[in-house]
Formats: C-alpha cells, sequence, structure tokens
C-alpha cells in the first residue's frame, strides 16, 4: 500500500465540519445535514467563528479549540482561507481532511493549491480535493456529499466502490446506481488530486474486504508508471471498472478547466487500461452494466451460452450479439440435454439452442428448462430472455429466476424489455441478486466482459504478472 492511512477518512470515529451554517444554501449546512440524516454514529464537531450552535451542535470558533481527537475535518470555506484552515488541523493533530472548496487549480490557481499540498504533507495529513465531492460510505453512514437526499438518491449498503475524478458526474452515477440493482460500499471523488490521488485510493480499495468492484471515472492521471503498477495489483484480485473523460482535444480542454486534469492522449490511456488489467466502459451506461454482472456473478468456467427465450425474435437478437461479441459462442446442447428437453416441452417448441419456449411460457416452463441446462457440462453461462407482456409471465417467473440464480453456480443474466409492469418484475429480480438488462446487447457485452476479465485474470495468475 501506499504511506497514506485512508480508513480514518472512511470509517472515522469523529468529524470535523469546518464551515458548518445555519443557511441551507451553503454547502457547509447540507454537509451537517447530511451526516445527521445519515444517522452517523460517531461524534460530530462544527465550526463556525461566527456561531455559538448549530442545528443543536455546540459551535467552535477555531478546531484547535476542540480538545478531542479528530479523525476526519471536512473542509467547506473560500479557497483562500483553506490553508490555513488545514494549517490548524495539522496542529490539532486531526488524521485526515477532506477540502470540498472549489477554487484552486482548476481555475489556475496553482500556487494556493501548492500552499495546501505543503501542509498536508508537512503534517502527513492524507488531504482528499480540493473541488470534491468527498466521500460516502453507507455502511459507517459517512455523507460529505454536499447535495441534499430529496435531489441525489443514496444507494444502497452494496459490494461497488466508485472512485470519481468528477463530482458532476460522480454525483450522476451516484443517483442512477440508486436504481440499477446492485448496492454501494464506497464513494469516493478526489477532484484536483491535489494530494490523494487514484493510486493511493486503488491501493486502498485493495485491501479492502467490503469492495468486490471498483468503478472509475478518470480526466487524467499524473503518476503514470505509479498508477499502471497500482492498478496490476488490484485487477489480479478484483474488477476494476474504468471511463475515460476527455478522449477529444476540446474534451481534454474541458478535463483542464474542470479539475486541473491532464488528460493526455486517448489511445495511451486505454493501452495503459488494457495493460493493467481493467474492463474499459465507452459510456456511463456500460459502467453500470459491467459493474452489474461483476458484483453479481461468479466466474464463468468457458464463453458457452444458452439462450432461453419467450419471444422469439428476441432470441435471434441474443444469437446476433453473441455471435458479433467475439468472445462467446452458442452452447451446443449434449445429446442427454436435448432428449431431456423434448420430453418436457410442447410439441410447438424447436429444441435446440437458442430455447424458445413459446410466448405462453409461464414459470414451470422456464423452470423446467434452465434446470435441465443447468446439468450440461458444455453450457457456461445463461441469457434468459423474460418478457413480461406475454401470457404466462408474471411474478411467479421473477420469484423462480431469482430462486434457480441463488442455486447457480454459472453466471446467468436476464434480459426484460418493457414499462411499468416489466419494471416491477426487475425490481423483484434484481432485489434477488439477478442482473437485468434492457436490451440483447447489453447483456451479451457484460457477460463478454465478465468472460474476458476472468480469463485474463486467470492467465496472469498462472504466469504471476
Amino acid at each position: 500500500m501506499t504511506g497514506l492511512d485512508l480508513k480514518p477518512m472512511l470509517k472515522p470515529r469523529s468529524v470535523a465540519i469546518i464551515g458548518a451554517s445555519r443557511d441551507p444554501d451553503k454547502v457547509g449546512h447540507v454537509i451537517l445535514q447530511n451526516y445527521i440524516n445519515a444517522g452517523y454514529s460517531g461524534k460530530i464537531y462544527v465550526v463556525n467563528n461566527k456561531a455559538d450552535e448549530i442545528m443543536g451542535i455546540k459551535a467552535y470558533r477555531n478546531i484547535r479549540d476542540i480538545k478531542a481527537g479528530i479523525d476526519l475535518a471536512v473542509i467547506a470555506i473560500p479557497a483562500e482561507f483553506v490553508p490555513d484552515a488545514l494549517e490548524d488541523c495539522g496542529k490539532a493533530g486531526v488524521k485526515t481532511t477532506i477540502v470540498v472548496s472549489g477554487g484552486f487549480a482548476e481555475i489556475g490557481k496553482n500556487d494556493l493549491q501548492e500552499r495546501l499540498v505543503q501542509v498536508a504533507r508537512k503534517y502527513n495529513m492524507p488531504t482528499l480535493g480540493p473541488n470534491c465531492l468527498g466521500v460516502m460510505d453507507p455502511r459507517s453512514r459517512i455523507d460529505t456529499l454536499f447535495l441534499p437526499t430529496y435531489k441525489l438518491s443514496r444507494p444502497s449498503v452494496g459490494g461497488v466502490s466508485f472512485v470519481s475524478q468528477s463530482g458532476a458526474v460522480g454525483s450522476t452515477i451516484l443517483d442512477l446506481i440508486s436504481s440499477e440493482g446492485f448496492g454501494l460500499s464506497k464513494f469516493i471523488s478526489y477532484g484536483n488530486a491535489a494530494h490523494i490521488d487514484e493510486i493511493d485510493v486503488l491501493d486502498y480499495l485493495m485491501h479492502d474486504d467490503e469492495t468486490k468492484v471498483v468503478i472509475m471515472y478518470i480526466e487524467g492521471i499524473r503518476r503514470g508508471r505509479e498508477f499502471l503498477e497500482a492498478a496490476k495489483r488490484i485487477s489480479r484480485v478484483k474488477p476494476v471498472i474504468v471511463l475515460k473523460g476527455g478522449k477529444t482535444a476540446v474534451g481534454m480542454a474541458a478535463a483542464r478547466s474542470h479539475t486541473a486534469a491532464l488528460a493526455g492522449d486517448a489511445q495511451a490511456y486505454e493501452a495503459v487500461f488494457r495493460q493493467a488489467g481493467f474492463i474499459i466502459a465507452d459510456d456511463i451506461s456500460e459502467l453500470l452494466y459491467y459493474a452489474k454482472i461483476m458484483e453479481s456473478e461468479v466466474p464463468p468456467a468457458g464463453n458457452r451460452v444458452a439462450i432461453i427465450t419467450n419471444g422469439g425474435g428476441a432470441g435471434v437478437l441474443a444469437t446476433d450479439a453473441v455471435g458479433m461479441s467475439g468472445k462467446l459462442k452458442l452452447a451446443e446442447l449434449s445429446k442427454k440435454t436435448i432428449g431431456s428437453l423434448a420430453k418436457i416441452m410442447p410439441s410447438l417448441v424447436n429444441v435446440r439452442n437458442p430455447l424458445d419456449v413459446a410466448g405462453d411460457a409461464d414459470e414451470k416452463r422456464y423452470g423446467s428448462a434452465l434446470s435441465l441446462l443447468m446439468q450440461d457440462g458444455g453450457v457456461d453461462m445463461f441469457l434468459v430472455i423474460a418478457l413480461f407482456q406475454t401470457p404466462g409471465a408474471d411474478s411467479k417467473l421473477a420469484a423462480r429466476l431469482v430462486d434457480l440464480k441463488q442455486k447457480m453456480e454459472k453466471p446467468l443474466v436476464v434480459v426484460s424489455i418493457g414499462a411499468e409492469y416489466t419494471k416491477m418484475h426487475r425490481i423483484i429480480m434484481e432485489s434477488g441478486g439477478v442482473p437485468v438488462y434492457d436490451s440483447p446487447v447489453d447483456a451479451v457485452k457484460s457477460l463478454a466482459a465478465l468472460y474476458s476479465y476472468y480469463t485474463l485474470r486467470k492467465a496472469r495468475s498462472k504466469s504471476n504478472v
């Protein structure tokens, strides 16, 4: 690991909010309110040099007036006052700090940001930011995001940790995660990366037992060689999915004015990500799709896919997607499986892969088919298309798929396309740990990413690279 200990930041026993305010429009007010709303069980201190109390909590003029150990100080004051506040934190023995304030290198004030770094290094005090949203950990109930809960949904507890250089992209994706069927372990927005950067964060998450999967939004990296080594370390033990911002000349310029990031050549970054073993997402949707399957699925034994559908056209689209993936292939069903299926399927069902169980298929027909295919050694993963507009598809089917998924030792994803009735059943399935997708193409891409990651990881493990 790096020399920076981030545990007091993500699992703090005490938090001080410098810049806490009575004004609901102020960032410091929202952060304090979020801690209270989240039910944070540690000690909260507020620092405001013009108030005696805020929200019923005693206010201190200076953090040095607090005669107690502080694990984390969140700084939300104008940029020009931040270095002095950070100096006070160092003198008070604060273990870690987060600077949510903007107005540093991203607008050309490099000297001000360098002062911040000098203070952080002087006291060996890990400092996140500036110009960031900070952190959120649903388990320890910390939430430094200055975005109110009525505007930004907070995800449930889960195994995906999300690292974002951009606060705006980060908040958008966080909002989406809460409706995507998987939960959050940690959110870390690091902004300008003046002191703590993506390397420090990756090394921490690598050793974090609560993190199963890491997703990242990156605009630029300063320590390229060290990043590659850290990336290789973590990808050996858990999947990392990355979305790169600033791929074009105009995008790179936007990144520099946004987080002072050195965006660099997109092809060079992609080469680094692939060398590290990262899974590359082309947009936010792919980032979420890949995270969903990586969090919920076991490593596949191979790349052979069985497709079960109650809609012939949807099955054809799924078959096309498998053929065009370049990584997966249709499974060849054994004679035993074909014979067993022929005995239990209606005569109108053509027993083959893809298996169209017909438009009147109910949960019993799906269950019988899946139970048989699960025993076929030539099938490595399943893509089930459940169109809930058909007569036999209802809540019993959703519940049956959840039950089968929990018993299965092979990856299974579901494609369900539709509006309100379908969405209701998507929620049932995803709450039971079944990854559900809007289209066969998205499901196949996700299965291919799952197969590619574990194949590469296995190969690297054998070669010890």
